[in-house]
This record gives C-alpha cells, structure tokens and sequence, in this order.
C-alpha cells in the first residue's frame, strides 16, 4: 500500500482500492496505521468545476506520502570522485556534496566514504529543510556487485575484487548500508520515481566511462540469480582483438565507451595529447578520423541495443549517462543499426534520450534505500 502511494500518489483511496482490487474500507484500514505513523497524510482537494458530482457525497481527499518523514542517503563512487546526496522520502534531493578522490585503494575509498557519509549525516541535521530519521544509505558501484551482501565482486573501472563495501563502511557508520551496482540503482529510481513508474517494462541504458544495462520486466528490476543482468557493455560485437578493462576481448565497451572512443580518435589522428572534449570539438568540425570513432561506436551499440530489446521485449529504452553529451555524434548511426538488427514488433520499441548528472546516479543509490525500507527489508549492518 505504501509503495503505490509512494510511487502514484496523490491517489484518491477509490483509485487504490481499483487497481488493487480491495475494497474502499480494506483501503482505509491499511492506510490507517501509515497516517498515524506519520508517513502518509490525507489532503482534502476541492472537487473540479463541472464535475458531475460536483456538490454531491464527501470531498476526494487522495492520499500521498509526507516527504519528510523519513531521510536517506546515496553515494554514487567513481574512480576519481564521491558524489553525495541527501533525499527525501520522495528521493527529491535535499543537499549535494561532491568530493574528488586520488586513490582507488578500498581501504583510502572506504575512509574517505565514511567521512562524505558522516558530512552528509551533518547536513540533514544543520540544514534549513526538515529532516526525517535517516533510514539508511546508499552506495553505488559499477561493475558486478553482490547485493545481498554488500560486496563489489568485481568492479574493473574502480580495480576491485571482492571488496566487502557494506561491513567495511558498517564498521565506520551505525547506519543501514544498501550496496548495489550503479545502473540497477539508476533503474530503481526510474521505477519509483521516474519514467517507469507507469511503464509495463522498461530498460536503462547508461553510455560513459562504461555501456550499462538495468531492466524492468514482471514488475521487477531484474537482478539476476548470480546478482549480475543486463551487462549490455560486455557483449561480444566488437572486434576480437580489442581488449576490454574486464579483460575478455570484443566487448561492446572497448569500442563505445568514452575511453574507447578517445583512444580511437588518438590512433588514428596521430594526437596523443587529446582529449574527449577535444575529440567531441574535432568530430563536430566534421574531422573524418574523429566521426569514424563515434560512428563505430553508435554502430555497436545500436546492434547491442537491438540484440537487448530482441531477447527481453521492453516497451521503452531509456538512454542515459553521462556520454549522452555527445549523443548527436553517434545517433544517426545507433538507430540505424538498432532498426537493422531488431526483430519484427520489437523495433517498435521507443528509444528515449534522458540526460543524467551524477548527482541522478547518487539519487539512485537513495532510491534503493527507500525501496529496502518500505519493503522491510532487514539492513546488511547497523
């Protein structure tokens, strides 16, 4: 019940006893208890002009969440930054901190994490929003992580493997700790609170320093039976002998991401000292090797796009991240080979463009702490 009033409200308690197929009194008893407590209030709406009703029975009073009564937050690691958020119940963002980092060590990320946490922390107590109790935070990480334990298996942008990112920051901060890998963070708050939230199935793909995958399907955003889904950068179509970061060969990313495409345009115009920015500029003014980068890349990941959308039939594909800056470079050519590769009704799938910051991916780390709290899930550590 809170997780629809989360995600749909305000809604009118005949609009929930609807679509759950409840009756209008088992709705009131169930939200009873979720008012009391604080966490849903029950705003009365005056009834609209020429309504055939209008005048008749009691007022519709729908229902929606107090964004106050709980607090969270998510940080979003990279290798050379923390990005900190505070959030709302609603994961609307109350405080950013950003911090730049000079070593990927655990141990140095895990200190300076603890400290961003603990800054955090401060704000929601020093600032001029009210602040719930904080309910937990988020961590995102790229790469294979082990949600259920809190551990980065293997994050090849950060250098990781098996790093217990959940009991080492537990051991520094007495809070509930959500660890998850960053594109399935992104999903959750496209779920909840963005786009997907009336979608049948949906997925996100982030293009960067990485190519990432989250899905939505059956009503769930898709984790895996090993905890790994939708690692769409790490198809095999590019080249065989390219060697990718994870190190296997012919990965979509060692062609499409953003290292790849710089490293590409350096080979082939002879300018080492490049950068992405630089390539962006040179691709732009029209520069033969700087758009064949970009085309290659656009290339691979509309087939990567089309092999994705074939196998799991989302309705929507939502394209994010922070490489959608130079989207317009490699567009013309991603479609064109997403609409060669995709089979039959499954090219009728909407490519939608959504710009994120990394202040979104941080959001996403909250939103996976509001997901765990509203479903009860117990916290790693405490």
């Amino acid at each position: 019940m809170l997780t629809r009033i989360l995600t749909q409200g305000p809604i009118p308690r005949v609009e929930i006893a609807r679509r759950t197929g409840l009756s209008q009194a088992a709705v009131t008893k169930a939200v009873a208890p979720l008012i009391d407590s604080g966490f849903v209030t029950d705003q009365a709406a005056a009834p609209v002009e020429g309504d055939s009703q209008l005048g008749i029975g009691r007022p519709v009073s729908p229902l929606t969440v107090v964004p106050s009564s709980v607090s969270v937050i998510g940080v979003k690691i990279t290798p050379t930054s923390l990005i900190g958020v505070t959030t709302d119940f609603t994961a609307g963002i109350l405080n950013i901190r950003h911090e730049e980092l000079d070593d990927t060590a655990p141990e140095v990320v895990i200190d300076r994490l603890a400290a961003h946490v603990k800054a955090l922390i401060g704000s929601l107590k020093s600032g001029t929003a009210v602040a719930g109790p904080l309910a937990g935070i988020g961590i995102a990480v790229s790469g294979d992580v082990d949600a259920a334990h809190g551990v980065v298996r293997d994050s090849p942008l950060m250098g990781w493997r098996g790093v217990p990112v959940a009991e080492l920051l537990g051991e520094r901060v007495r809070v509930p700790i959500v660890v998850s890998n960053d594109v399935r963070a992104l999903t959750v708050a496209e779920h909840w609170f963005g786009v997907g939230v009336n979608a049948d199935s949906f997925a996100v793909v982030t293009i960067g320093s990485g190519i990432g995958c989250g899905l939505y399907i059956n009503g769930e955003v898709v984790s895996g039976a090993y905890g790994v889904s939708g690692e769409l950068g790490h198809l095999p179509l590019a080249p065989g002998d390219l060697v990718c970061t994870c190190g296997r060969r012919g990965c979509v990313e060692t062609v499409a991401s953003s290292d790849a495409i710089l490293a590409r345009t350096r080979e082939t115009t002879g300018r080492a000292d490049l950068d992405l920015p630089g390539a962006v500029k040179l691709a732009h003014e029209g520069n033969q090797q700087a758009r064949e980068a970009f085309d290659r890349a656009g290339e691979v990941i509309g087939s990567a796009l089309a092999a994705m959308v074939n196998l799991v039939g989302p309705e929507l594909v939502v394209i994010a991240g922070e490489g959608v800056a130079e989207y317009d470079l490699y567009e013309e050519r991603m479609r064109r080979a997403f609409a060669e590769h995709a089979f039959g009704a499954a090219g009728d799938c909407r490519l939608m463009l959504r710009s994120h910051t990394f202040d979104d991916w941080a959001r996403g780390a909250a939103a996976t702490v509001i997901r765990s709290y509203v479903r009860g899930e117990p916290p790693l550590h405490r």
